[in-house]
Parts: structure tokens; C-alpha cells; sequence
């Protein structure tokens, strides 16, 4: 018996993964914040946004990527929950299907108070580490759901978006998507137009990141050059790695790293391989890669659970994020490099973004032109005809000055 006991510890101690472990030794001082993830979209589509239906039970909730034991497994301590509405509800009910998005993240953090905290900062995340919980965080997924209006913006800001996606996979009035660079739609604002640039100066002013997953290679200059903050990619990888056009080229890279910005690497594997198939090790390709060209300090984690179909092999759900720190640490990326991926260089980010803003400023009023939006489903207050008869007073005088002649004349 007692050599039985001895061979089984033995085996025991052979297949111990050392790498794994120290994994989980570093992720419980430095959980994972996690810069996308899709699972508000899967509660609409799969239960209507009912929470309380007993099959959305978050501690069972099957065929996600996504439920509460996998986070806790995960090691996952921040999340920026996608409030995400498809393209096809521009200029139609975007901003209703954005808001109650935002609703259904609040209600998680209100039905799951054990496990969900929902925050606003970057000192909220640190203290939902101390207290053991996920910090909840809302990513706005799309630029049209502010619908060309910095009222919107602002309005989103107040009800806890901390990024906005400047574009998803369409253009809006004001920014030009990725689909641009595929050659698949044609480039409107040749990156950012002049109302996009007000767009990127409220979300500073503000203090909301820049995310610029999803948009063309043109509007990601602009918008790195614009920005008196460092900007995010909240869920893309290295084009020289994957030439997706959803990736992120070398040229970009560079202006990430001169401006302190950040690349949260997707796991999609149509990012990592170009392929149906990936694997574990290509998406830590992907992070060696970005950390050799923008510096360790511009690598995070935008897995895009529960957004995509197809996760590599070893990364199928978010209990998997023990397994690529292991994976890291057999790279050997030190300690510090390690925490940095984890969060704290999203939290240098956030920080950064935070300090850049100055609420004392006036905000941004000037609307995007009429003649930039689809008035099909539109009305159109607000854009009086006051200030064109302002600009042809002249004109109107000159029409007018027969009749009031006539009227002195006997």
C-alpha cells in the first residue's frame, strides 16, 4: 500500500506543471482584464435579456464561453462587457438597442453582486481586486451608436461607457471601418472627418478610451495622432502575424509604442492563423510579436469570447487564461512582464486616460452637418434654417426691398 502511495505522489510530482502553477501564484496577486468580451450580445439573442429565465442563470449557463465558474477559473478580475448593437441599426434604433445593452450589464452586476462589480475607473477595478470580485466595465462597441451626436456620447459616458469603439464593421458619418482597407466599402472620411475629430476631442475631454479595433488602418493614424491620451485596441492581433485587415500592422505598432497605447490580442482564430483551426501557442505568437515591436508595455488580452465561432485549440472558453500565462512564462517573459499583460498595463492606459481629462473644459457642441446623415428615419430639429437666411440676409433684402418700396409709395 505504501509503495502504491509512493509511485501515484511520484507521478504526482512528474506531471505537475511548473509553469501553470507559478501561472496561478501570479494571477491571484494579478487577475486577467479582459479588454472585450461578447457575452451581454449572447444573453439578448439567446433569452431576450431576461436574466431572471432560469436557463440565464449565470453560475450554470451552458453553451457560452462565459459563465461565472469559468471566470473564477480564469482568474479573471476585470472584464469590459461589450454593449454591442449590429450595423444594420444605424440610423435606425441604435442607440435604444445600446442602451439596453448597458441595462442588461448593470442587471448582471445587480443580480450577481458576490461575483460582478460594476466600476467606472481605474481605482474601481483595483479595489474589485481587493475585494475578489470582477470588476464590470462597459465598452460601447460601435460608433454608430452614439448616433453622430456628442450629446449621445456624453450621455453614454454618464451611464458608465468607458470606451467607445470608434467603428464596427461599417462605416459612420464621421470614421471609416476596416472594410475600407479590404476594398469591400469605399472610404468616406479618409479616417476621421472633421466631426469624427471632435468625437476623438470629447472622448479626451471626458476621459473615455479610444478603442480602435474594427476601424481602417487610416482612421487608426488619425486617430493615434489626434489623441492626447494613449488609445486602446480593445480586441485585435499583429497583422504581420495573421494578414487580416482587422489586425494591426507593424507601421501602427510603432505609433502605439511612441504613444504609450495599447493591443489587446483576440483570440478569433481567423486573427491568430488566418485559418478555421489556431492554437494556444500562435496566439502567444501573436503577443511575443507586439511585444517586440511596440514594447512589453502595449500587450494585453481582447479575447472576444462569446463574439466569435472558432477559438484556437487550449483557449476554448475564458477558464483558459492559467493556460496562456503558462504558455508566456515558458517564453520566458519575466514577472513584471507577466503582470503587465494581465493588467497593469491596461490600468497605466486607463490612468493615462484619466489624467488627460479636464471636465472644467467646455464640452464639444458643434453637430456633424445634416447633409452627413441619412434622414430616412430622422427629423431634423435643431438644424434651423435661421442660420442659412443669416448667411443670404443680403440676398433677402434685396428680395424684399420691392415690396416694402411699394408700401411707401403713394
Amino acid at each position: 500500500m505504501w509503495t502504491s502511495w509512493w509511485l501515484w505522489s511520484l507521478v504526482a510530482i512528474c506531471t505537475a506543471d511548473p509553469f501553470r502553477e507559478r501561472a496561478e501564484r501570479i494571477m491571484r496577486d494579478t487577475p486577467v482584464v479582459d479588454g472585450h468580451n461578447d457575452l451581454p450580445w449572447k444573453l439578448l439573442t439567446m433569452f431576450n435579456n431576461q436574466l431572471r429565465d432560469k436557463r440565464a442563470n449565470l453560475t450554470s449557463l451552458a453553451h457560452t464561453h462565459t459563465n461565472i465558474p469559468k471566470l473564477k477559473a480564469g482568474l479573471v478580475g476585470a472584464q469590459f462587457w461589450s454593449a454591442f448593437t449590429p450595423c444594420e441599426t444605424q440610423n435606425k434604433d441604435a442607440v435604444r438597442r445600446t442602451l439596453e445593452q448597458i441595462d442588461v450589464i448593470q442587471r448582471m452586476c445587480q443580480m450577481y453582486p458576490e461575483t460582478f462589480k460594476c466600476v467606472t475607473s481605474s481605482q474601481g477595478i483595483r479595489q474589485a481586486f481587493q475585494e475578489g470580485k470582477v470588476a464590470s466595465l462597459v465598452g460601447v462597441e460601435g460608433g454608430h451608436s452614439i448616433d453622430s451626436s456628442l450629446g449621445v456620447l456624453r450621455a453614454l459616458y454618464h451611464l458608465g461607457m468607458r470606451y467607445l469603439t470608434l467603428t464596427h464593421s461599417c462605416n459612420t458619418p464621421w470614421a471609416d471601418n476596416w472594410l475600407v482597407d479590404t476594398g469591400e466599402e469605399e472610404a468616406q472620411s479618409q479616417g476621421l472627418s472633421p466631426f469624427g475629430k471632435s468625437v476623438i476631442k470629447e472622448l479626451n475631454r471626458l476621459g473615455v478610451l479610444i478603442d480602435l479595433a474594427h476601424v481602417s488602418v487610416a482612421t487608426m493614424k488619425a486617430a493615434l495622432s489626434q489623441s492626447t491620451a494613449p488609445v486602446i485596441f480593445s480586441h485585435s492581433s499583429a497583422y504581420k502575424l495573421c494578414a487580416h485587415r482587422r489586425n494591426v500592422p507593424d507601421d501602427v505598432l510603432q505609433m502605439v509604442k511612441q504613444t504609450g497605447s495599447l493591443v489587446m490580442v483576440n483570440f478569433y482564430n481567423d486573427y491568430v492563423s488566418c485559418n478555421a483551426e489556431a492554437t494556444l501557442s500562435q496566439v502567444a505568437d501573436h503577443l511575443d510579436h507586439i511585444k517586440k515591436v511596440a514594447g512589453a508595455g502595449a500587450v494585453g488580452f481582447g479575447g472576444d469570447f462569446d463574439g466569435v465561432s472558432r477559438l484556437p485549440s487550449g483557449l476554448e472558453d475564458v477558464s483558459k487564461y492559467p493556460d496562456l500565462i503558462a504558455e508566456l512564462l515558458r517564453r520566458q517573459w519575466t514577472e513584471e512582464e507577466v503582470k503587465g499583460v494581465l493588467a497593469d498595463n491596461l490600468l497605466r492606459v486607463f490612468e493615462a486616460v484619466e489624467q488627460a481629462s479636464n471636465h472644467t473644459l467646455d464640452p464639444e457642441e458643434e453637430p456633424i452637418p445634416l447633409d452627413k446623415l441619412d434622414g430616412s428615419c430622422r427629423t431634423n430639429y435643431g438644424y434651423s434654417e435661421a442660420p442659412r437666411l443669416h448667411h443670404q440676409s443680403g440676398v433677402l433684402v434685396a428680395s424684399l426691398a420691392p415690396l416694402l418700396l411699394s408700401l411707401y409709395l403713394p
